[in-house]
């Protein structure tokens, strides 16, 4: 079986007025199933760089970006959608949602973009709002529900079709201290019950510690946080 995701000697330059801006220098990371790695770094390290070379939302100069066993970089364009569609899931600061939607309606979405049925479509929507205790609220538009409560309807439809690998760039960031422990509670949950691969980009080492281990970016490269 295949681990959900590898970066092989992954390499990314930006070129900028001033000359060459190299951000990864042969960077290599491996997520098992399950498993749940923090990614602690400084800003300005690369951690966007790498967030976003590993949903597939840039692609490398260098290196392989394999998910679920499939190497990226020989795939087309449409190949790479349907992955990022269908295997990853993305959860950002900032909540992103659909406001003329309901939190049902925003969990429904993804799954009817891949073509799920829409009974089972609300069914599975209503399963990860339960879950993160949204049952109640799940008619609700998102300016009817709090910071906390908009950021696990954000969760719920970043896990809506079933992801191997669940990207998340400072999910808690913009939340006050108590309701950054019960999101994130809630997301460690849902992640280890769904089984999926995660990596988590925080400056909280707190939360970082709750994870099963840290990364951090050094010289272009991830090693043990």
């Amino acid at each position: 079986m295949s681990d959900p995701l590898v970066l092989r000697g992954v390499v990314r330059t930006y070129r900028t007025e001033g000359g060459d801006l190299p951000v990864l220098r042969g960077a290599d990371l491996t997520l098992r199933a399950g498993e749940i790695v923090a990614l602690v770094a400084p800003s300005g390290t690369g951690k966007s760089t790498l967030l976003h070379l590993a949903g597939l939302l840039e692609q490398p100069d260098g290196g392989s970006v394999l998910v679920d066993g499939r190497d990226a970089g020989a795939l087309s364009d449409a190949e790479r959608t349907a992955i990022r569609r269908d295997t990853i899931g993305f959860v950002y600061q900032f909540h992103h949602l659909l406001a003329e939607f309901s939190a049902l309606e925003n969990v429904v979405l993804p799954q009817m973009i891949a073509r799920r049925g829409r009974r089972q479509a609300e069914a599975r929507a209503m399963t990860l709002l339960a879950s993160l205790g949204l049952e109640p609220r799940a008619r609700h538009l998102p300016g009817k529900l709090s910071g906390g409560e908009q950021q696990r309807v954000a969760i719920a439809r970043a896990l809506a079709n079933a992801p191997k690998v669940l990207l998340a760039d400072e999910p808690t960031g913009n939340l006050d201290v108590g309701t950054a422990e019960i999101v994130f509670d809630a997301l460690l949950a849902r992640v280890r019950e769904e089984n999926v691969a995660a990596l988590i980009a925080t400056h909280n080492p707190a939360l970082a510690a709750r994870m099963d281990r840290t990364v951090t970016l050094r010289d272009g490269k991830v090693v043990p946080g």
